[in-house]
C-alpha cells in the first residue's frame, strides 16, 4: 500500500507520510529527553525511521508526537520510540495514535505485538496491551546492549 494513512482530529493530525516528519524534533527528543534513547546518534534515528512504519503526530503542522512499528505487516509487529511533547500531554493523544496504529490497514491480524515501558503501562492496557505473565515471560529472550549510545 502506497498511500499514506491520515486521520484528523480537531486541529490535530496523525500521518504516516514520512515527508512531513521533522527529524530534528524527533532526533532531539530522542536523544535529550527519552530514558530510552539518551544519547542516540542522529544517524541511527534516521536509519531507524527509513525502516520503520512511522506515525507523526502534528499540531497545525508542527510535529508534536511520534511513534514507529517494526513489522512484516503479516504475524509481528514492535511498537517503539512513542512519545508527545510535554506541552501537548494530557488531552488523550497517546491514548488516540495508539487507537489510530491499531487501526492500521497493514497492521491488522497480527499474531503478536511486543514493546518495552518502563512507566506507560496504564496508557497501553487501555488500549487492549498486556504485561507478559509468567509463561509468556519465560518463553521471550532479549540481546540488549544498554551502553550502545554511549560515547
Amino acid at each position: 500500500m502506497n498511500n499514506h494513512y491520515t486521520v484528523t482530529k480537531e486541529n490535530y493530525l496523525i500521518s504516516t507520510n514520512a515527508s512531513k516528519l521533522d527529524i530534528d524534533v524527533i532526533y532531539h527528543y530522542l536523544c535529550e529527553e527519552s530514558y530510552w534513547a539518551k544519547g542516540i546518534p542522529r544517524a541511527v534515528v534516521e536509519k531507524s525511521i527509513a525502516n520503520s512504519l512511522c506515525f507523526g503526530l502534528y499540531y497545525n503542522n508542527e510535529q508534536v508526537g511520534f511513534a514507529r512499528v517494526i513489522t512484516d505487516k503479516a504475524t509481528f509487529a514492535y511498537l517503539g520510540d512513542v512519545f508527545i511533547l510535554h506541552e501537548h500531554r494530557g488531552k488523550g493523544l497517546s491514548k488516540w495514535l495508539m487507537q489510530t496504529i491499531h487501526a492500521h490497514p497493514e497492521l491488522q491480524g497480527l499474531r503478536r505485538w511486543l514493546l518495552g515501558t518502563r512507566d506507560a503501562h496504564g496508557l497501553y492496557e487501555q488500549v487492549g496491551w498486556t504485561r507478559f505473565n509468567e509463561d509468556v515471560s519465560k518463553r521471550f529472550m532479549q540481546k540488549h546492549n544498554p551502553d550502545v549510545y554511549k560515547k
